[in-house]
């Protein structure tokens, strides 16, 4: 989630609704500009006994930011209720590394050009964390949810965000703090360069976004035993918040627009206004009121530029638009998947012929059926249905053979040569096997694992 860094400014005023929509046309870029975003989270756990490290604990998660410093890295501090400044992020050239609520570690990468400098970049920081760990303790583990912890076997990081959102999630769904303590995810933020490219864009990423789902699920387990799904952390999010989740169908509809997107987020409630270096909790109220100066908790105060884009980063629907288009489906994984995850959307939505082919694919599909694909996707993966009897493992070929050609087409090489399309071979084997990744550890867990799944941090850390 977006962290606040101590160079944030006061932005101007929005004086009109205008100044909403065009805060996304503002990301407009010509394709020479595209670039590549990558995101990947981790849970972080003690080698000695496999218990997730507070903040403040000797050798915890404070510890690992401070000695990231030595990478390079500038600490970024927010002051919390106690008037005490914490360290809960930081901040360099490969981008930002920050904190989700229950202290899982981000890497928010810088944006790039290829995927090479994507997958480097990924290298050198589970490298960092690895060293640092190697010295405090510390293991990574890359899934999709905690595979044993309770809630209440979990810290809380010093964040006022997550202090408003603990408390507000209960109140509109049953899995929110689910979602916010034990899961973890990898995705992908990519440019468009108008209003029609982010439409198509869109609905392509919307439409495949279950595939993204399917291909990345590696969250079968909840407290140490199955939990029935293949993607649980999917599956949270179906019963989370449902005024800022979901499949968007309003996307399909002819005429959509930024402003069609500044009307959805508008209708999202709030959960907090920024100011002084606090978060001011806002949860429920309505961006709507602060735009006529009406909120609540500042009245007479009308938004900023910042506050907007603040309000942005609390929906989370499957597809999310910023200044870029945010590709959010997928459960967190090994190295060789994080950076699988941005050749597979790089491919489809990079190269024109790619996105027309891919839309091809999906253009027909009704509203009914594209839920039906998101709802059943949690526990069925690649054995989702899909529209005339087929599933989704009928089409997950094609789409990666669409892939492939997007970016051979776009021809971006290394030193040595090799263009960007090796990097969907892990998806290629997922597909060949026939088995997702959790299907894949559900056989180990049943197997040789003989019920013990402890065994998980030996195979799936990093």
């Amino acid at each position: 989630m977006t962290t606040k860094t101590d160079t944030d400014t006061r932005s101007p005023t929005i004086e009109s609704y205008d100044q909403l929509v065009h805060s996304f046309a503002r990301g407009e870029k010509p394709r020479e500009r595209w670039r590549i975003g990558t995101e990947h989270e981790k849970f972080v756990y003690s080698t000695r006994d496999h218990h997730a490290p507070s903040w403040d604990e000797p050798g915890g998660i404070r510890d690992l930011l401070l000695a990231l410093i030595e990478f390079g890295w500038t600490p970024v501090e927010e002051v919390g209720p106690d008037g005490v400044p914490r360290v809960i992020a930081l901040t360099g050239a490969d981008g930002s590394v920050s904190l989700e609520p229950a202290g899982q570690f981000e890497l928010s990468g810088a944006p790039l050009e290829n995927l090479h400098l994507t997958c480097r970049e990924t290298g050198r920081h589970l490298e960092q964390v690895k060293a640092v760990g190697d010295r405090l303790g510390l293991g990574f583990l890359g899934m999709g949810m905690w595979p044993d912890k309770t809630r209440a076997e979990l810290p809380i990081m010093p964040k006022g965000r997550y202090d408003i959102m603990r408390r507000h999630m209960p109140r509109v769904g049953s899995m929110g703090l689910d979602m916010m303590l034990r899961t973890c995810t990898i995705q992908v933020n990519l440019d468009y360069r108008s209003e029609a490219d982010m439409a198509k864009k869109f609905r392509v990423g919307l439409a495949l976004q279950p595939l993204g789902t399917a291909l990345f699920a590696n969250s079968p387990f909840t407290e140490g035993r199955p939990n029935g799904m293949l993607s649980y952390r999917s599956h949270i999010w179906s019963d989370t918040d449902p005024q800022r989740t979901g499949m968007l169908p309003f996307v399909f509809e002819d005429g959509f627009s930024y402003q069609r997107y500044a009307d959805y987020a508008l209708d999202v409630p709030m959960y907090f206004v920024y100011r002084d270096g606090r978060y001011l909790d806002a949860a429920g109220l309505s961006f709507r009121d602060f735009l006529r100066g009406e909120l609540a908790i500042l009245p007479g105060e009308k938004p900023t530029l910042e506050d907007w884009n603040d309000h942005l980063s609390t929906a989370f629907p499957e597809v999310r638009l910023k200044t870029f288009l945010e590709m959010r489906g997928s459960d967190g994984g090994p190295w060789s998947r994080i950076c699988a995850l941005p050749a597979l959307w790089v491919g489809l939505l990079y190269n024109d012929g790619a996105l027309d082919a891919a839309w091809d694919l999906v253009k027909d599909w009704t509203l009914d059926e594209r839920q039906a694909l998101r709802d059943a996707v949690p526990r069925l993966a690649l054995d989702a249905p899909l529209p005339r009897g087929r599933r989704l493992r009928d089409i997950a070929g094609e789409v990666l053979d669409i892939a492939h050609a997007g970016l051979a087409a776009r021809n971006a090489t290394d030193a040595a040569g090799d263009n960007e399309t090796g990097f969907l071979d892990p998806l290629r084997e997922i597909v060949r096997r026939g088995k997702v990744p959790a299907e894949v550890l559900l056989d180990r867990y049943h197997g040789e694992w003989n019920g013990d799944v402890s065994r998980i941090y030996a195979e799936a850390s990093f």
